[in-house]
């Protein structure tokens, strides 16, 4: 008599090999030193510039041995890794991240032919020159938008460069820098359902901590290689520039507005991807206290916040920045 109670387990066919007997193998594996913070100071007479880096390197190629018996006949310390970025410091100088990132992938490969492939990633961090009470500092007026603001001093560039010996790929990009639009935003004609309680807005702050990366169309030795420092400089001036300049609707809306920027300005990139937290501002209701809030007190609340992420592409190229920035 069949139990009706208890529902009736699916018959599953038995796998010719079950996975019990299946032997290991290895799957993907790289190495190296992670987080090597050098600092390469530049002194021309009593002006001095510096390049503040945090340099990870991660290597990959014939290394099955150190894994199955422990031989370590093709594995390069780690420690060698090290000392290979503050030689170079010394030896290449940095020009730029880009540029220093190139000089140790191309080393790594070329150098060590078990090495087939090198990754290094690098954060840097800018220093800003403290303008003395003797400097000649010049006023610099405000330019017509007067409603958009970048707090100083806070943004990590970064860059990632990953060489097979053959092709290169660039990443560069930043993240933490934070930015506001006091004005001009708007927000309103989305869906309701009996769980909405936004209220729609017409006049709202924007801000956001952009977290960006963009790919450069450079991957041969045989091309033009992009002027780095110029490239990061313009990059970043077209995505301020379409932040301020865009009368928003959705923040979505900007985000596609600053990667078009990008892309139609900047003929070395063919992919820009941004993650931007929305950074809820919401006004403060000040009638009990019997005063009107005329769009003047916010609370800025931290979280939970909106997430808007999305690539912008050059027409007719393939995506290759992944989704997720989280280590990137």
């Amino acid at each position: 008599m069949t139990d009706l109670s208890r529902p009736a387990r699916p018959a599953f066919s038995r796998p010719a090999h079950p996975a019990s007997s299946r032997p290991a193998i290895l799957g993907q594996n790289q190495y190296g030193k992670a987080e090597n913070r050098v600092v390469r100071i530049t002194r021309d007479g009593d002006t001095h510039h510096i390049k503040d880096l945090n340099v990870s390197v991660a290597l990959s190629g014939d290394l099955e041995e150190v894994h199955l018996s422990g031989s370590n006949a093709h594995c390069l310390p780690t420690d060698t890794t090290k000392n290979t970025v503050y030689a170079f410091a010394k030896e290449y100088g940095i020009e730029s991240a880009e540029q220093f990132g190139i000089h140790l992938a191309r080393h790594f490969v070329t150098s060590q032919e078990p090495i087939h492939r090198a990754r290094i990633r690098i954060e840097e961090y800018a220093w800003e020159r403290i303008e003395t009470s003797e400097a000649n500092a010049q006023f610099i007026g405000a330019d017509e938008v007067k409603h958009s603001f970048v707090r100083k001093g806070q943004e990590t560039r970064l860059t990632q460069i990953t060489y097979d010996g053959e092709r290169w790929q660039v990443i560069s990009g930043l993240k933490d820098l934070v930015v506001m639009n006091s004005t001009n935003s708007e927000f309103w004609g989305y869906i309701k359902d009996k769980y909405t309680t936004l209220k729609e807005a017409y006049d709202r702050i924007l801000a956001t901590e952009v977290s960006g990366r963009w790919r450069f169309n450079w991957t041969d030795d045989d091309e033009r290689m992009p002027s780095w420092e110029r490239s990061y400089a313009q990059v970043r001036k077209h995505m301020l520039d379409a932040f301020a300049e865009t009368y928003s609707l959705s923040l979505q809306q900007t985000l596609y507005q600053m990667g078009s920027r990008i892309i139609n300005n900047r003929s070395e990139i063919d992919e820009v991807r941004f993650s931007l937290p929305n950074k809820h501002h919401f006004l403060v209701d000040l009638e009990p206290f019997g005063l009107k809030n005329d769009h003047e007190v916010y609370y800025a609340a931290d979280r939970p916040y909106g997430l808007i992420e999305a690539t912008v592409l050059r027409d007719g190229v393939e995506a290759e920045i992944p989704m997720d920035l989280t280590n990137l």
